[in-house]
């Protein structure tokens, strides 16, 4: 069984209540949802969110897409995720986060085969980026994971999921899976009011004539009219992760 688990809450300290936030009259999670559910490859798709009542906004959108919802704990993201998993009886996991509305299922696609193929613990492109942030993907084994869960204990490994599994290389056989040509340059994430901007553009000009637009529909857009990647290019990738390491502690 190959699970998609999508975290997402309101509580965001950046831009709360950003996974609702309206683009072209749709929450943008919902949206990212219908990129997730066009991957061939997934068998089902679980948002795990947390038992907070801020997110039973959350639950009840799910609900009216008839989509699979699991609440946890807020703050150790790495037992809501082990939980999720067990509950629905992952063999593997896609790692998917709620502020990526530009999610692509073909990559998605591309790394469980990859994943598939080979006798691996974890793929991921992450720890060497070479695509937009935004397009960031962890496929995990359950087994991975739950040794993640029973194991890790900072803080950080906490909060993020994969930290414990990719600062424990030597233990865990791991694929970098990269592209080409580097992209990484490009955010197309959202924790800032900017970035809700840049996706709100790229949505306008792609979405109504095709809903199924690719990556590379973005990318020959923003080819097209490079003042859109200007819009929230001053922030640093991985902030929220590189502060959670700042600030590590032992739990």
């Amino acid at each position: 069984m190959i699970v998609a688990i999508l975290q997402a809450r309101m509580g965001s300290s950046r831009l709360p209540g950003k996974v609702m936030m309206s683009i072209l009259g749709k929450p943008m999670l919902e949206l990212q949802i219908e990129r997730i559910t066009r991957a061939n490859l997934i068998d089902k798709l679980v948002i795990a969110t947390t038992l907070n009542s801020l997110d039973d906004v959350i639950e009840q959108l799910c609900i009216s897409l008839d989509i699979e919802c699991f609440r946890g704990s807020e703050e150790d993201l790495l037992d809501r995720y082990y939980k999720s998993a067990k509950l629905f009886e992952a063999d593997y996991i896609v790692r998917l986060t709620g502020d990526d509305p530009l999610t692509d299922p073909n990559l998605i696609d591309d790394m469980i085969s990859k994943m598939k193929s080979g006798n691996f613990d974890a793929v991921t492109n992450t720890i060497y980026p070479t695509y937009p942030e935004g397009l960031d993907l962890s496929v995990l084994t359950f087994n991975a994971l739950s040794r993640a869960w029973s194991e890790a204990d900072l803080q950080s490994q906490r909060e993020h999921v994969t930290p414990y599994i990719f600062d424990n290389s030597a233990e865990f056989r791991t694929f970098h899976y990269k592209q080409n040509v580097d992209k990484s340059s490009l955010r197309w994430t959202v924790d800032y009011k900017e970035d809700l901007i840049f996706i709100e553009e790229i949505y306008k000009d792609l979405y109504p004539s095709n809903k199924v637009f690719s990556t590379d529909d973005v990318y020959r857009l923003l080819e097209k009219e490079p003042s859109l990647v200007k819009i929230n290019s001053n922030f640093i990738r991985n902030s929220g992760l590189l502060k959670s390491i700042k600030n590590d502690k032992k739990v």
